[in-house]
């Protein structure tokens, strides 16, 4: 064996990212600055545009809103026993009320005094005299999002408000239009914790994790979870692992697990962080003996992956929808001579967020309802999608090659946050 071929592991790795996690008191410092910026000057943009005068968003402990917590500031973890919160939109401001017993500081001033008056009366009583033309509350067809307010709750408001509750509408667009929205702040910040996922990638995808004929898929998602609770980000779904080699296809169902030299590796990652998520998957080929790259064939795959990157890119414009921008990217994707799918997905203070769905893995046609929400700037998305190509070093066989890359759409472009994978890691 060459030596020269299998260089030591000297990538310095995530660890190097580990100074940059804030403690908890300043994460709580910087996420609070971004809400109460974004309190102070999105929300009152979104609910002129939606057509929201006043916004209720009411929640119960350990039964939340998907909307709630993205409403309040650290350290609140749950909503403490009946939280309801009133948001009145006025020109260039929202007043915000919270008709709650502890009430949250400045950001949302406490208005109710449980000894005078029962909490629906209280919010009741508000309403009336604020005399909004709209209410918006939490409930629709379309998003999760969108329906938070459980039934329950509904008909105690629908009680308590009486004939003002002909005033109520859906606030689902609200809710998605704020949740998908990002301020400058938080895309000034996105970028490091894309990179710190590209970092855990990077090194687990190396000998310093791997030894080929021992090392198993499992081993190496277990590390990638490990190092994120190590370096203090909370995983939003586990890590995974696969492989394909030229005895392992990408479908088949009873796939082997230890990682043999001239496999194709494959990773799928995320994490939550300062209230965003990210989403990142990356493949690695992992070198046989003489070996010093990997075959030509699966470096054309990745190729034409990134290629379906860019014909993505191109189909994105500010007002299509997820499913016309499908439609367009796989289109182009196919007269390229590609063998393409896509399945982007918007993220931010979800991993699989609010905004619109560009295309499932099993629905290429486009998906109705969350495919019809149109791009808006500074949004945020998973660009998540596979190209399959037959390779001829593996007796032509049928690779799968999928990436997924954080990126964000500043209104004109398509940004990706922290670059994208153009070169297969090499394992040796």
């Amino acid at each position: 064996m060459d030596d020269q071929l299998f260089p030591p592991y000297t990538n310095p790795g995530a660890d190097t990212y580990r100074q940059k996690i804030l403690p908890l008191r300043q994460r709580m410092e910087v996420y609070n600055g971004w809400l109460r910026k974004r309190l102070e000057t999105l929300l009152p943009k979104l609910m002129d545009e939606c057509g929201v005068e006043m916004w209720i968003v009411v929640a119960r402990e350990y039964n939340e809103d998907p909307v709630i917590m993205s409403l309040l500031p650290e350290p609140n973890l749950y909503a403490r026993r009946r939280t309801i919160l009133l948001l009145h939109g006025k020109p260039d401001k929202v007043d915000r009320l919270a008709v709650y017993r502890y009430g949250f500081g400045d950001f949302y001033e406490g208005v109710w005094d449980p000894e005078k008056e029962e909490q629906h009366q209280c919010l009741a009583r508000l309403i009336r005299e604020r005399d909004p033309k709209t209410i918006g509350i939490n409930v629709g067809n379309t998003w999760a999002f969108g329906d938070g307010l459980t039934h329950g709750e509904y008909t105690q408001l629908v009680d308590a408000l009486g004939n003002l509750s002909e005033r109520l509408i859906s606030a689902e667009k609200l809710c998605v239009r704020w949740l998908e929205t990002r301020v400058p702040e938080e895309l000034e910040a996105y970028p490091m914790l894309v990179e710190l996922t590209h970092a855990i990638i990077q090194e687990a995808f190396s000998s310093k994790v791997i030894t080929p004929g021992v090392t198993t898929n499992e081993d190496v998602q277990w590390w990638i979870r490990q190092k994120m609770l190590g370096l203090g980000v909370e995983m939003w779904f586990p890590a995974t692992v696969d492989l394909q080699g030229n005895d392992v296809k990408h479908d088949d169902k009873e796939k082997r697990k230890t990682i043999m030299r001239g496999d194709l590796l494959h990773c799928d990652v995320g994490f939550y962080y300062l209230g965003l998520a990210t989403d990142v998957q990356q493949n690695a080929y992992v070198l046989r003996h003489g070996e010093a790259d990997a075959p030509q064939g699966l470096k054309d795959a990745l190729t034409d992956a990134n290629k379906l990157q860019d014909f993505h890119a191109d189909a994105m414009k500010t007002g299509r929808t997820g499913n016309t921008i499908l439609a367009k990217a796989l289109g182009n994707a196919k007269k390229a001579g590609l063998n393409p799918s896509i399945y982007t997905h918007p993220i931010g203070v979800h991993g699989h967020a609010a905004g619109p769905t560009i295309g499932l893995w099993d629905q290429q046609d486009g998906v109705p309802g969350r495919g019809d929400h149109p791009l808006h700037p500074d949004t945020c998305y998973a660009i998540e999608l596979n190209a399959k190509r037959e390779v001829p070093e593996w007796s032509g066989q049928e690779v799968r090659m999928s990436l997924e890359q954080d990126a964000w759409w500043t209104g004109d472009e398509l940004v990706f946050l922290a670059g994208r994978q153009k070169r297969l890691h090499l394992v040796s």
